[in-house]
């Protein structure tokens, strides 16, 4: 394969996601907020946990 046809295959399958892609509604843009929001809290709790255990060995 060529670049031509690489980059044709690529626009071609771009177009078929967009066709299938969707706008989420209301409830479901609400549901993926508050995942998101959730994984930052335990990342960031995760890294408070491990500077703290920094400070009490004395790192």
């Amino acid at each position: 394969m060529n670049v031509q046809e690489d980059f044709n295959k690529f626009i071609k399958d771009a177009k078929r996601v967009l066709k299938v892609s969707r706008k989420p509604d209301g409830n479901e843009y609400l549901d993926l907020a508050k995942i998101s929001a959730l994984g930052v809290v335990v990342v960031g709790g995760i890294g408070y946990l491990i500077v703290c255990l920094g400070y009490l060995i004395g790192l």
